[in-house]
Formats: structure tokens, sequence, C-alpha cells
């Protein structure tokens, strides 16, 4: 069975961090479904508009991983949803891979106690809403366990390989970062 992935996209998301993990992690074979969280149709912070595959249910648990795109307006409206709340934690209950990147892991995960006891990064001076539980590290990508964190645009490359080898195994990363050029 092919491992499946979710990227949920909400108005404001940051274009960039939403497109590479996506492209990345169908280059590796794996599955991945993009859900809008108010519709099919999601209007990323560029002004960039994006048709989703599905727009974000109840029944969204059956995915071996969950990705939130930053963008601040993006990451606040993820925030504000119970629905992305609720699954965000049943996915790391049951210890499948939780991926933020930029201002998503302060403004998502750390108030859903998804970083309590763990390392991680985010946007620079999101750390601020990081709880005491949390230890913040200024690496490009820091992977603790199941939690995935990244810093912005400009890690959306590395923090996409460090996915795909979370789900799929280091030789699928490396593959797709010969395919691709990464330099690292």
């Amino acid at each position: 069975m092919p491992l499946k992935s979710l990227v949920i996209l909400a108005e404001g998301f940051e274009e960039i961090e939403a497109i590479t993990p996506v492209d990345i992690l169908r280059r590796a074979g794996i599955r991945v479904t993009t859900a809008g969280l108010e519709g099919l149709s999601v209007k990323g912070s560029r002004g960039v508009t994006i048709v989703a595959d599905k727009v974000l249910g109840e029944d969204d648990q059956d995915f071996d991983a969950v990705i939130l795109p930053g963008g601040t307006n993006g990451a606040e409206n993820l925030a504000s949803s119970q629905t992305v709340n609720q699954l965000l934690k049943t996915m790391n209950n049951n210890g499948k891979i939780v991926a933020a990147i930029c201002a998503s892991p302060a403004l998502v995960l750390a108030p859903a106690g998804i970083l309590d006891n763990k390392y991680a990064t985010c946007y620079p001076g999101m750390e601020e809403n990081f709880s005491n539980y949390t230890t913040f590290k200024e690496d490009r990508v820091v992977v603790d366990g199941n939690i995935i964190t990244s810093r912005g645009p400009g890690t959306a490359l590395e923090f996409a390989l460090a996915i795909v080898e979370k789900m799929a195994g280091k030789d699928a990363g490396k593959k797709i970062r010969t395919a691709t050029l990464a330099s690292w």
C-alpha cells in the first residue's frame, strides 16, 4: 500500500512551502492529497490560487503524514480550525508524521501542545510563541521523532526531503536529492 500524505492549504499559505513538498513527495512515489481548509480554491500569500484535491474533513486521519505550510495568515487560519487541531492531535498520538514549516510550528503546533518536550524550529522570531516545554533550534530543518519543522521558504526543499527520508527512507531521499540536483 503506498504511503499517503496530506497537505492542508488555508487562505494565506506560503506557496513555496506548499508546492515544494507536494512535488518532492510525489517524485518519491508518495501519494499526496491537498486539502483546502474552507474550500477547493485556496489563495496563497503571493496571490497564487491553488485548486485543492478535496476539502478538509473529519475523516482525514487515514494518512501517514500531515504537512502544514506556513505564511502567517495561512498559519493563523490553520490554528483557528478545530478540525485541524483535532487532526494534528490524532495524527501525533498515533505516531504519524506531523510536519510544519515557517509560522506553522509556532502558531499551529505549539498551541496544540504538539511541540511539548520536542526540539523544533520555525521562522525567525516566531519562536517566542513556543512554550517553555519546547527547545528551539536554529537549524534549517529539525526532526524530533515524528515531528518535522523547518524555518521558511528558503528551506522548503530541505523540509520536503526530510519528510521523504522519514516516510520512505534515506535511499529514497538520496535518489530525489540526486535527481533534483539538491546540493546538501
